[in-house]
């Protein structure tokens, strides 16, 4: 309620239920439609993929891939994640 620019959100959905998962999703979703930024934080590969204009891959500290929406899936992230990735601009 009060950010005026950006919201960070650790593992919000974590030890929630069903329920209010996606109630946190949908908050998301109308806190970006209000034109504020949302850095969204997850291990849990396919909410980052429903939520995401951009996903940035930390592997070791280090950004090892970044995704525009639609660029990446499960299997993608999983690959970056685990280093097994080659991003283009590298090769």
């Amino acid at each position: 309620m009060w950010a005026q620019h950006v919201i960070i959100m650790d593992e919000p959905t974590a030890a929630l239920g069903v329920i209010q998962t996606r109630k946190v999703l949908e908050l998301i979703n109308s806190v970006r439609e209000r034109g504020l930024a949302v850095i969204f934080i997850s291990h849990n590969l396919p909410e980052v993929l429903q939520v995401a204009d951009r996903i940035e891959v930390l592997r070791l500290g280090a950004r090892v891939a970044r995704f525009s929406r639609g660029e990446a899936d499960v299997d993608r992230l999983i690959a970056a994640i685990s280093g097994a990735y080659q991003n283009e601009e590298s090769s």
